[in-house]
C-alpha cells in the first residue's frame, strides 16, 4: 500500500470554512504574513497554513467569497473520501480576488486547504497521522535558520550560541561572504546546512553561481550539507566532486522534479508547501524511501499550525534529519530567551495533523 492510499479513503465532511490572517516581523528583516485556512463540519474542525509569501495574495482574501459554500469556484458542502475532496478541488478557485503574484503561490495556498482537509478527516475519524500510516512520533532535531545581515557578520550566530550553546545551524552563503567570516563559522563546528539559493530566480535572495563563494564553503564545511547548487561552467566541477552533500530544496515539487535533478539525489530537503497536494507529497516520501535518498523537512517562515505540521511530518518520516523546522521564535528579530531546544518532543497523544 501506497503512503497515499493510507489516507485517500478517510472521509471528511465539510460544513462550512473560515480564514485567519496573521504578520509578524522576522529575523531575515521582512514582515511575514500568512492566512490559516479553517475548514469545519459536525464538532471538529482541520486547519492549514497559507505560506504564500507576498502580501497582497493574503490581503485579496480581505475581498473574496468564503472557501466554503454552493457557488461555482467554492467546494461544496458534503462528506468526501480524502481523494474526492483532494481531486475537487482541481474546480476550486483558490485565487478569486485576483491572480497571485507568483506561481508558487498555487502549491502553497493548495497545501493549504489540502492539509486543512487531512486534519480535518483525521480529526472526524478521532485519530492523527501516526496511526494511519502506522508510524511512531519520534523527537525531531532541528537547525537553526539565520541569515547573517549585509554586511555580513558573526553578530547573530554568536548571540544564538552563546544563549544555546549545543545549536544547530542552517546558513545561507552569499557572494560577500569574507574569508575571516567563513572562518568564524567554521570554528563554531555549528553549521549543518548551507543553502547556495543557486536555484531561485526572480526573488531577492536569488544567488547566481559563483566559484569563489562555492570553493570557501566546499573547502571550509566539509561535513555541511549543501543545498541548491546553481549550475554554470565554473562551478559544476566544484559540485560534481561533492555531489554526496548536495541537497536540493527549491525545484522539489514531486517525484518528476527529483527524476529532473542534475544527478541522482543523496538528499532532498522536504518543504510539505512546495508539493500542492498531499498525494505529491506523500509520492515523494515513499520515493525516497525506495531510492534509499536522506530527507530533512524544511519550513516557510510558518507563523501558526503550519509549523506544528511540518515538525509532525518531520517527526514521522525524517526526525533524525538535520530539519529547519525551528519553533518558530527563533525567526523573531531578537533571540529569544527561554527557547526550546533540540530535539522538540511530540506531544503524548497528537489530535490530527499536529505534532
Amino acid at each position: 500500500m501506497t503512503l497515499f492510499e493510507t489516507v485517500s479513503d478517510l472521509t471528511l465532511a465539510v460544513e462550512s470554512s473560515d480564514r485567519t490572517r496573521t504578520e509578524r516581523d522576522t529575523s531575515s528583516g521582512f514582515t511575514r504574513a500568512t492566512t490559516v485556512y479553517a475548514l469545519s463540519g459536525g464538532d471538529e474542525t482541520g486547519r492549514g497554513e497559507d505560506v504564500t509569501y507576498d502580501t497582497e495574495d493574503h490581503d485579496a482574501l480581505a475581498d473574496a467569497p468564503a472557501l466554503v459554500g454552493n457557488d461555482d469556484g467554492q467546494v461544496a458542502p458534503g462528506e468526501y473520501t480524502f481523494a474526492e475532496f483532494s481531486a475537487a478541488l482541481d474546480d476550486v478557485d483558490l485565487f478569486p480576488a485576483r491572480e497571485p503574484e507568483r506561481d508558487t503561490a498555487r502549491h502553497y495556498r493548495r497545501w493549504a486547504v489540502e492539509s486543512a482537509g487531512l486534519d480535518l478527516a483525521l480529526r472526524q475519524a478521532g485519530t492523527n497521522l501516526g496511526d494511519v500510516v502506522d508510524r511512531n512520533y519520534d523527537p525531531v532535531r532541528f537547525v537553526v535558520s539565520t541569515r547573517l545581515g549585509d554586511p555580513p557578520t558573526t553578530e547573530r550566530v554568536d548571540a544564538l550560541l552563546g544563549r544555546y550553546p549545543e545549536t544547530e545551524l542552517k546558513l545561507d552563503p552569499t557572494a560577500e561572504w569574507t574569508e575571516d567570516v567563513v572562518a568564524d563559522l567554521a570554528e563554531t563546528s555549528a553549521v549543518r546546512i548551507l543553502d547556495l539559493k543557486g536555484r531561485y530566480e526572480g526573488t531577492e535572495v536569488d544567488q547566481a553561481p559563483d566559484p569563489a563563494l562555492y570553493e570557501l564553503v566546499f573547502e571550509n564545511f566539509p561535513d555541511a550539507v549543501v543545498e541548491d547548487p546553481g549550475q554554470s561552467a565554473a562551478t559544476d566541477p566544484l559540485v560534481e566532486d561533492n555531489a554526496d552533500r548536495i541537497s536540493w530544496d527549491y525545484p522539489i515539487t514531486g517525484v518528476e522534479s527529483v527524476e529532473s535533478l542534475p544527478f541522482e539525489p543523496e538528499w532532498l530537503n522536504v518543504k510539505p508547501s512546495r508539493f500542492g497536494t498531499v498525494e505529491s507529497l506523500f509520492d515523494t516520501l515513499d520515493y525516497a524511501a525506495e531510492n534509499g535518498i536522506s530527507l530533512y523537512g524544511g519550513g516557510q517562515f510558518e507563523l501558526g499550525v503550519g509549523r506544528d505540521q511540518i515538525q509532525a511530518l518531520a517527526s514521522l518520516f525524517y526526525a533524525d534529519g538535520p530539519n529547519d523546522v525551528a519553533p518558530g521564535v527563533y525567526n523573531d528579530p531578537e533571540v529569544p530567551d527561554d527557547a526550546p531546544t533540540s530535539p522538540l518532543s511530540p506531544s503524548r497523544s497528537p489530535d490530527g495533523l499536529g505534532f
